[in-house]
């Protein structure tokens, strides 16, 4: 079923227009620990069922028509988190990135990364190298895994690049504008996020699309990661279509 007709059907089932449903849609997965915590469940049980959550909510923006997705799963700050559970959530990438493939290929879903490979261990790496070499001829959602990301720091990359363009005569400083500096971030082959979604009722970005979230709408929820599903990300593209986004226009309304 071609994207049109997924949203038109996702939008006559939440009584909106189809192009009130996000092309892009951005999620900050937060809550994992404190979901184990309050059922008195190690910290690791809690990531587990947050990759669970994430597979399902990956495979129901695919099936709404979404043109693009990014989760936020684990950013340069986390490093500082204790080595057992820093070992079993890069153990976990490795599960979830071989257990997506087939969805991904059924769903003709394309993988690329968010984030700095250095760091990341040979197995992550191979894994993550192998499913974006599978899914990179597919042409419907693109799923953005942001995986060892910072903000900052692709701002960082994006400035070492150009600057590195400049010096081998391929930019000219003239040419650097907006739309370049677009162009030199990870998200290159993205829209912005018109939709930005955290759990766990976090009111902070978290380094999180510094550059692209300037003109996305905000939807913050108290329900923990591993407990969000179909009807709660209804409810937020629902409240998004409510939306009167004038980019510092008047309204239209």
């Amino acid at each position: 079923m071609e994207a049109s007709q997924k949203l038109q059907l996702a939008a006559d089932r939440l009584g909106i227009r189809p192009e009130q449903i996000p092309q892009h849609l951005a999620m900050i997965m937060d809550g994992n620990g404190r979901w184990a915590k309050a059922k008195g469940l190690p910290r690791a049980e809690g990531h587990c069922e947050g990759a669970r959550a994430a597979e399902n909510i990956s495979l129901y923006c695919a099936r709404l028509g979404l043109k693009s997705l990014t989760l936020y799963s684990f950013s340069i700050e986390n490093w500082k988190r204790p080595n057992d559970e820093i070992e079993g959530l890069m153990s976990l990438y490795e599960e979830y990135l071989v257990s997506m493939r087939p969805m991904f290929m059924r769903e003709n879903v394309r993988l690329i990364h968010l984030g700095r490979r250095q760091g990341l261990p040979d197995g992550v790496l191979s894994e993550l190298d192998r499913t974006i070499e599978l899914t990179q001829e597919n042409d419907g959602m693109v799923f953005a895994f942001a995986l060892n990301y910072g903000a900052r720091a692709e701002i960082v990359d994006a400035v070492r690049s150009i600057t590195q363009k400049c010096l081998t005569g391929e930019l000219n400083i003239e040419d650097i504008d907006e739309a370049c500096i677009d162009q030199n971030l990870y998200t290159a082959i993205m829209p912005d996020p018109d939709l930005l979604i955290r759990t766990a009722n976090e009111m902070r970005v978290s380094n999180f699309m510094l550059w692209q979230i300037s003109y996305s709408e905000f939807y913050i929820t108290e329900t923990y990661w591993p407990d969000f599903g179909h009807d709660d990300l209804d409810k937020a593209i629902v409240e998004y279509a409510r939306r009167d986004r004038r980019y510092g226009a008047l309204s239209k309304k």
